[in-house]
């Protein structure tokens, strides 16, 4: 990668800024004390304080990077992208500067950027680095405008936190504008089976890189009821799915001629998935086949891998990175998080919108085996206020494979009561159980609620053997709270410390 660099990606170094070096001092304090004292995340304020008192402190850092920065956005995979991009990186042999700790607003871009950042005001770089750092969907145009970066990539567009971000169309039309802004030689790689992030690509100037699945032996019956963008942008006319892979996530087509899924560059097949923990996969990409054994489960980690290798070979790093840093990546906090707990091993699996709980599920109940669950719901700000969401969500999957259930979380009640509705706690309706009646395996052998988040994971190992495997379904605050005490215990490092690294 680094031979392929042209002067003009080099930065120059600033010169002394007096304004600068102070923000910096009083920011760094800021972070010390915090991270001492115990009081706050220490990703954001840092951020916040040096932003405040030296507005152009990102823009000027960022543009210190000497081959440039990858932006990685959407509604799900943000994290884990980003994380599998700089591990390739790593592979490659550069020295990526990345926000692992996941804090993605402009004030926790800001505060990674500190870190690396001398007394002098001046960012630590050598000429192999480079930057990724995933970004909230509604900073994007904030972020391209101060980080101008080579590439940008796009994972997908799902319903999330409506109460904050709004609908769909309203994000598109934000990127769409920040997007008709940047350079010729910027890449702009893009999720072809998502109909509305695939149509970001129609008027760009730039160069665009596409991937997507193509594996048909994965497509579901039918779209979900909850899948979102599934009309036509151009006539409105709903698409015509040859496959339907997740949510809104397939191989389609405008009846009326208007609009259809774009050819990818980069693509996988041959997918295999093993289990909880282990994914086989075969990637076709621009400079060859790659065969991957990702050891991460999921079909979302699939396209996650598709997105950080199409950024990959955006940036012309080799085969032999690519492939040794796809396998090499692990899972991100929260994310497939595996946490030996006296014997046990739990499973942390982030579960913020009806898609991606939707995605989970089906991979957990794919086998049919009986499953020991704690389901998180908060409804704090980060998580979104309005938890309607969760009737989109198919927990029917779950019903007859739930051996022990335990609720917890601010809107502990409400997840009970959808249980309920589904049928996971034997309540079905008639009509929809084999002979009228419930069968004998609808009914978990123990179902508790317990609003209070530590105490629900002691409750829930308590229902468990040595051995045996729990998995924790959180929304954001809840995924926090609980790996903060799992970190208190000594069972998880502070995440906090892992995004120091």
């Amino acid at each position: 990668m680094t031979d392929r660099i042209e002067t003009s990606v080099l930065h120059k170094r600033p010169g002394f800024r007096p304004r600068r070096m102070a923000a910096v001092s009083l920011a760094k304090l800021a972070a010390f004390a915090s991270r001492g004292l115990g009081r706050g995340s220490a990703t954001a304020l840092p951020g916040l304080l040096v932003d405040t008192l030296d507005p152009l402190f990102v823009a000027a850092q960022a543009r210190q990077i000497p081959l440039g920065n990858v932006l990685v956005t959407g509604t799900n995979g943000k994290t884990t992208t980003s994380r599998m991009i700089a591990t390739i990186m790593h592979c490659a042999g550069l020295d990526p500067v990345h926000n692992r700790a996941g804090s993605n607003l402009m004030r926790g871009l800001a505060t990674t950027l500190l870190a690396r950042t001398t007394p002098a005001g001046r960012l630590s770089v050598t000429r192999s680095t480079a930057g990724v750092f995933e970004v909230d969907e509604a900073v994007l145009p904030q972020a391209i405008n101060a980080f101008r970066p080579r590439v940008i990539v796009f994972t997908n567009l799902f319903r999330d936190q409506l109460d904050r971000y709004g609908e769909l169309d309203t994000i598109a039309l934000h990127w769409r504008e920040a997007l008709s802004q940047v350079p010729p030689e910027t890449v702009v790689v893009l999720n072809a089976d998502d109909p509305l992030v695939a149509s970001l690509g129609a008027e760009l100037h730039c160069q665009i890189a596409y991937y997507g699945l193509e594996d048909l032996g994965q497509s579901e019956p039918a779209l979900s009821h909850a899948a979102d963008s599934r009309w036509c942008l151009n006539c409105g006319s709903e698409y015509d799915y040859s496959a339907v892979f997740y949510g809104h996530l397939g191989h389609y087509v405008c009846p009326r001629g208007d609009y259809a899924r774009p050819s990818t560059q980069v693509s996988a097949s041959a997918v295999e998935l093993r289990g909880i923990e282990e994914t086989r996969l075969t990637l076709t990409t621009p400079s060859g086949p790659l065969q991957i054994n990702l050891h991460l489960a999921g079909l979302y980690n699939v396209y996650n891998a598709l997105a950080a290798a199409t950024a990959a070979m955006a940036l012309k790093t080799p085969l032999s990175a690519v492939s040794q840093g796809l396998e090499g990546s692990t899972s991100a906090f929260g994310r497939l998080e595996k946490v030996v707990i006296d014997g046990r091993s739990v499973y942390l699996i982030l579960s913020k919108n009806p898609t991606g709980l939707n995605v989970v599920l089906r991979t957990l109940f794919r086998e049919q085996k009986r499953r020991k669950v704690l389901l998180i719901l908060n409804d704090n700000i980060a998580d979104g206020r309005d938890v309607s969401w969760i009737w989109d969500v198919e927990f029917e999957r779950m019903a007859g494979l739930v051996e022990a259930l335990v609720v917890s979380g601010t809107r502990a009640e409400d997840m009970a009561l959808r249980q309920k509705y589904a049928g996971v706690l034997g309540t079905r309706w008639i009509q929809d159980a084999p002979n009228g009646t419930p069968g004998p395996g609808d009914v978990p052998s123990t179902f508790h609620v317990e609003p209070r988040i530590g105490p629900a994971l002691s409750l829930t190992l308590a229902l468990s053997q040595p051995g045996e495997e729990i998995f924790v379904l959180p929304t954001y605050t809840g995924m926090l709270e609980l790996r903060r005490e799992l970190a208190r215990l000594g069972y998880v490092r502070d995440y906090l410390a892992e995004g120091r690294e």
